[in-house]
């Protein structure tokens, strides 16, 4: 075997680990210049086998599987709604100890959560999603759990079988929840199906289920379903939720906040 197989080699076999290989990492593991690594990761991409991030590379999902799903950007998604994502994931951070352990789950609303966490408590972040993991990393304040494997361009999100374990053996005081829509059976749904087992197994595994939702999400049905309202002890939503909405949600039981 060549040098540069063995390389590409490896470079696969800690993507179809981890998920996502680091450039620096790289170079350190197969004693090779950072230039080097980076010229086989391009190599990938160009087989459309990895997205290239700064710093690394992410492995591509084969996208065959998701033809029947609505398409769903987050690009597009976080610039709707902004200024209400806003007070909710102020609110929600409110709800955070010193020494919680929480999960943040992939999404447009939760993706400013940790930027309204006081940086100077300690805590146990588990996250699977890109835009989540940028914006925990530097903190040394912070314990960072990630759980890897494939990469969904559309939601930022790593998913696999290996990451769903990670979740389950862990315990949490707390998990941030996103959901795609909320029908008038209180089934709460998201958009693409590859979701779902990850949403369950966060919600299984803690304490405290906080739903992190706009207003707009109320009255709408996406492709799969993953919980019902019922399953969460807190919904945090905002003030453009209609008045037979906010009766619903009361009527439950659950606690509801309203920015």
């Amino acid at each position: 075997m060549t040098e540069k197989n063995f390389r590409t080699n490896y470079i696969l076999n800690r993507l179809s680990i981890d998920g996502f290989a680091n450039i620096k990492d790289l170079s350190i593991k197969l004693e090779v210049s950072e230039m080097t690594v980076r010229r086989d990761l391009k190599e990938l991409s160009k087989e459309n086998i990895v997205t290239l991030i700064p710093g690394g590379a992410v492995l591509k999902r084969n996208s065959s599987s998701d033809t029947s799903e609505e398409k769903y950007l987050i690009k597009t998604a976080k610039s709707l709604m902004l200024e209400e994502k806003i007070k909710i994931c102020r609110k929600a951070a409110s709800l955070i100890k010193p020494d919680d352990v929480i999960i943040i789950d992939a999404g447009s609303t939760t993706e400013n959560l940790p930027k309204f966490i006081p940086e100077n408590i300690p805590l146990t972040i588990i996250c699977y999603a890109l835009n989540i993991l940028f914006n925990v990393y530097e903190n040394n304040n912070w314990k960072l759990i990630f759980s890897g494997g494939y990469f969904h361009n559309g939601v930022l999100m790593f998913e696999s079988p290996e990451g769903i374990e990670t979740i389950k053996r862990i315990r949490a005081n707390t998990s941030f929840v996103a959901a795609g829509g909320i029908s008038e059976k209180l089934e709460l749904t998201t958009p693409t199906s590859y979701e779902k087992e990850t949403k369950r197994a966060i919600i299984e595994s803690s304490y405290k289920k906080v739903l992190m939702v706009d207003s707009s999400k109320f009255g709408k049905i996406k492709i799969s379903h993953f919980a019902d309202l019922a399953d969460f002890d807190i919904v945090i939503t905002d003030s453009g939720i209609s008045k037979e909405c906010e009766e619903i949600v009361r009527n439950t039981g659950i606690e509801l906040y309203i920015v």
